[in-house]
């Protein structure tokens, strides 16, 4: 398909209670196919409110999301197009993986969701798509036996992103889902990430508080304060010139990584 893939529009959410908290506060933002767009900013920024809206998890007080032209503010029971098209892997595997399922069936789960299978390219055949996917992330081919629990921190999140990649995605969003991890095992999972990601020509958007794990995993770069948008450009480019005061306070703020 031509165009962006994801159009935000305007979008805010204001969550209310003994006093109003603006989360996400008038962004627009496009993404294009193809594109490894990371969205950065400090604890409270908005980052993880704006792509839980993107996901359809949460719904703008106000605004536009749009995926491929088709606004998302649907009944669940229309929003197969998105749930196939659109996959999340969260920060921590532990809390994302059930416990009580074998990872064959954690894995396959999305493949049996009536929703998930109203796109033409879902795979069919779950017991091959599995090894599929289990190949690709690293994980030997009898771990679907297995249960969560049995795995280490490192190859949970492999499981997690075996799990997002079965239906098929287009766009894949990784929210913190490195830093739970040791810093050995984050680069790892890292390295696979940018594999995969152009192995299976995904879309990622890329959610981190880490500025360098962001410059070395996505080619543009959107820089979230408050709910707003305070810079977005090329990531070398926003690096090595930001235009931002804020931009220039993160970055004098982490140690550079070499290379």
């Amino acid at each position: 398909m031509s165009g962006p893939v994801f159009e935000v529009e305007h979008v805010s959410r204001v969550f209310s209670g003994a006093r109003k908290v603006t989360a996400v506060d008038n962004v627009s933002l496009s993404v294009a196919p193809g594109e490894r767009l990371g969205i950065v900013g400090e604890s409270g920024s908005g980052k993880s409110t704006l792509i839980r809206m993107m996901a359809a998890l949460d719904r703008p007080t106000s605004g536009t999301i749009r995926l491929h032209g088709k606004d998302i503010a649907l009944p669940e029971s229309r929003l197969g197009f998105l749930r196939s098209a659109v996959q999340l892997v969260f920060q921590d595997p532990r809390s994302s993986l059930n416990p009580r399922m074998r990872v064959a069936d954690v894995i396959t789960e999305p493949l049996r969701s009536r929703l998930l299978r109203t796109r033409d390219d879902v795979p069919a055949d779950r017991s091959r798509r599995l090894a599929e996917v289990l190949e690709a992330v690293g994980l030997p081919a009898d771990s679907g036996r297995r249960y969560p629990h049995e795995f280490s921190g490192g190859q949970r999140q492999r499981i997690a992103i075996a799990r997002a990649l079965a239906p098929n995605p287009e766009v894949l969003i990784a929210d913190e889902a490195v830093s739970a991890l040791d810093v050995s095992v984050r680069a790892q999972v890292l390295n696979l990430l940018n594999e995969l990601v152009a192995n299976f020509g995904l879309t990622l958007i890329f959610v981190s508080h880490d500025l360098n794990v962001i410059r070395h995993t996505c080619d543009t770069v959107l820089v979230l304060r408050q709910g707003q948008v305070v810079e977005r450009g090329r990531t070398a480019e926003v690096y090595a010139n930001p235009q931002a005061d804020y931009t220039r306070e993160l970055l004098a703020a982490v140690p550079r990584l070499p290379g």
